[in-house]
């Protein structure tokens, strides 16, 4: 084009004209924008205007929580403390004469029953001794009958004045020592006889054998401290176990009036070995920790409890007879103390002030506050405030009593029908 051309001219600029596809698009996805908007805010006013009781609802959700109905029933009250598995007796096997080791007839580990044999000593030496000791014997009532007879003469004699008085005594006293002699012959043949006896080595108790520390033919000896084996006795069995000495008073005034319960749990508490009867209370405090011990007695038929086991000794101190308990967890504490969640007939949880007697594992025993027959939330009541509406549901121990309740009546009525059945 000439500069002398009658065509209207474009005046360009530094910036480069954006094209026209691209205004095009910048102008649709503003009116897009702008309908969306409309669009929800009309939506929304909608909604308002056509549920107008929403927030009302919202405000008048009923929040789920687990309830139990409190009853009175009988409450044992327990102390726990640690203690120790302490066998009743624990020997020590040794020989009580010197010979070789010939045998033993007891298994490792295994079982033994009193006056069971458990080894034996070469017994041959001490039967010589024993032979020897009643070949003694029988030399000496030889003489001893000899002597007698000498005096039954000399007595004859004595009293026709044919022989002195002093000949007579003489043959008394001989009579007299040869006697003596006889007696102690007579021991000798007894201690023989005992030492042959303890050639054979009998179990003293029912028990338990452990690791044998000897060997057949091994010569043994009554100095030796190690012994042979030793035994344990397992059943029965006893539990030493402490507890505060503030207890004291009351432990003993029930174990006055008579056998006090007590069970034995593992370390954990999570299982019971063996249930038991307190038979003694230590003659003195342990200055050092301020604690009794306590000897409790248990039937060990299963061999659950082992010597030297630590375990946790639960003692039944007394029963205290209708009281109100519900589940610890159902507690609260508040800046005014202790309180729980009561739902009224109108399922509104209402917070009660309570008073708390005992505290025993999951159970808390009430001494104020509560009544039997109210219904107490025992758990969802961290979400709950006061005067809060609620949908209760029984705990799964009122579910599986009513449940157990309706199969006995379904079973009482089923024998009903049966009976009445021609």
């Amino acid at each position: 084009m000439t500069p002398h051309s009658n065509e209207p001219q474009l005046l360009t600029t530094g910036e480069p004209a954006l094209p026209t596809h691209r205004l095009r698009s910048w102008f649709v996805a503003c009116v897009a924008l702008g309908l969306a908007v409309t669009g929800g805010l009309w939506l929304h006013k909608r909604t308002t205007t056509s549920a107008p009781g929403t927030s009302d609802a919202a405000r008048e959700r009923r929040l789920p929580v687990v309830i139990s109905q409190l009853q009175t029933h009988a409450f044992p009250v327990l102390l726990e403390g640690l203690g120790t598995v302490t066998p009743l007796a624990t020997v020590t096997v040794k020989p009580q004469v010197e010979g070789r080791l010939l045998s033993m007839a007891f298994s490792e580990g295994g079982a033994v029953r009193r006056g069971q044999l458990l080894a034996e000593i070469d017994p041959r030496p001490f039967r010589i001794g024993l032979a020897q000791a009643r070949a003694t014997l029988a030399r000496d009532q030889a003489q001893l009958h000899n002597a007698q007879r000498d005096l039954d003469r000399y007595d004859t004699l004595r009293a026709q004045n044919l022989i002195a008085a002093q000949q007579l005594d003489a043959q008394r006293a001989q009579v007299e020592q040869l006697t003596a002699a006889l007696a102690m012959d007579q021991a000798q043949v007894d201690d023989a006889a005992l030492q042959l006896d303890y050639t054979r080595i009998t179990s003293p108790i029912d028990g338990i054998a452990g690791i044998r520390r000897v060997d057949p033919g091994n010569l043994l000896r009554t100095t030796d401290t190690s012994g042979i084996v030793v035994l344990t006795q397992l059943d029965p069995i006893a539990v030493l176990f402490t507890l505060p000495q503030d207890e004291l008073p009351r432990i003993a005034a029930a174990l006055a009036a008579g056998p006090r319960k007590v069970v034995a749990l593992s370390r954990a508490g999570e299982q019971i070995l063996g249930t038991g009867k307190l038979t003694v209370i230590d003659n003195q405090v342990d200055a050092s920790t301020g604690t009794v011990r306590f000897k409790a007695v248990f039937d060990n038929h299963e061999h659950a409890l082992w010597p030297n086991q630590f375990v946790r000794a639960r003692l039944e101190v007394s029963t205290d007879e209708h009281v109100l308990t519900l589940a610890a967890a159902a507690v609260q504490h508040g800046p005014n103390g202790t309180f729980v969640y009561v739902v009224d007939a109108d399922n509104v949880a209402h917070m009660r002030p309570v008073t708390v007697a005992v505290l025993q594992g999951e159970d808390a025993v009430i001494a104020s506050g509560l009544k039997a027959g109210e219904r107490v939330v025992v758990d969802g009541q961290d979400q709950l405030k006061p005067n809060a509406k609620v949908e209760p549901r029984d705990s799964p121990e009122a579910q599986a009593a009513r449940t157990a309740h309706a199969q006995r009546g379904a079973a009482g009525k089923a024998g009903a029908v049966h009976s009445r059945a021609p």
